[in-house]
């Protein structure tokens, strides 16, 4: 069974399915592998503009798989890893929504949070786990959750590894949306059919690289490279034809990014 299930892009959305429901997509080396050239894939397709990434069956990903992790504490794991980073699809050009649709833990938490988006369900299971198995704050989530939810907020979740809701990760400022599990996809996915339609992929690549570069830089420094990107999107087709569709009340019809 393949681990990972890509879908045909409708309407320029892309979406890409965890597949290994029996195991709630327990994160395994090469499902990841599979995952980050899929990314790759959609990043240089021109029918592909939006992509949405869930699990199939109860979970999301419930982190690394147990097997892997045995392996690794025995000194018997002998793969040779993938030598992208966890934080890989923050690189990629076009917008990744995650799609929680269940059990969200360590190492399925960090690859939620480096989606660009998150929608999810409302009794989705949420949590780092990582102390309550000996471990630390892995792959970035030390930096990443104070920016998203504040010092405290991400003390809680990091030091007791508690289980929470998608509804609560709502509320803490993790996920842009909570909804009813049954409706999830079919919203993210609505969602990434608008971005795609409406949002130029030029502006959407650049935009997204500002929001994750930015956290590194200072606001005179951000300032001067937004003046350096506004005058150069004055170039691009993308802005005539954002101009012209407005006058003329249509949808634009925006190049694609490659």
């Amino acid at each position: 069974m393949a681990e990972l299930v890509l879908t045909s892009a409708d309407q320029g959305v892309l979406t890409l399915t965890f597949n290994r429901p029996d195991r709630l997509n327990a994160w395994t080396d090469a499902m990841g592998r599979r995952y980050f050239d899929l990314l790759q894939e959609a990043e240089e397709d021109s029918n592909v503009r939006a992509i949405v990434v869930t699990g199939a069956g109860k979970g999301f990903c419930s982190g690394a798989d147990f097997q892997t992790l045995s392996a690794l504490q025995t000194g018997s794991y002998d793969e040779t890893p993938d030598p992208r980073p966890n934080t890989f699809p923050t690189t990629i050009a076009k917008p990744i929504i995650a799609a929680v649709n269940g059990a969200c833990a360590g190492l399925g938490m960090v690859h939620a949070l480096a989606c660009d988006l998150i929608f999810t369900a409302e009794d989705a299971k949420w949590t780092t786990a990582f102390p309550r198995r000996g471990l630390v704050a892995e792959y970035g989530l030390s930096w990443i959750l104070p920016r998203l939810m504040g010092q405290q907020r991400a003390m809680d979740i990091l030091l007791s590894g508690r289980v929470f809701t998608g509804a609560e990760a709502y509320e803490l400022g993790l996920a842009n949306r909570s909804v009813p599990g049954d409706s999830l996809l079919a919203t993210a996915q609505e969602y990434a059919r608008e971005l795609a339609i409406h949002s130029s992929p030029a502006s959407m690549a650049i935009i997204k690289r500002q929001i994750w570069n930015d956290w590194n830089v200072t606001l005179e420094e951000s300032a001067k490279t937004a003046t350096q990107e506004m005058l150069a999107s004055f170039t691009r087709p993308d802005f005539a034809e954002g101009v012209a569709s407005f006058l003329e009340r249509r949808p634009p019809n925006f190049p694609p990014l490659y």
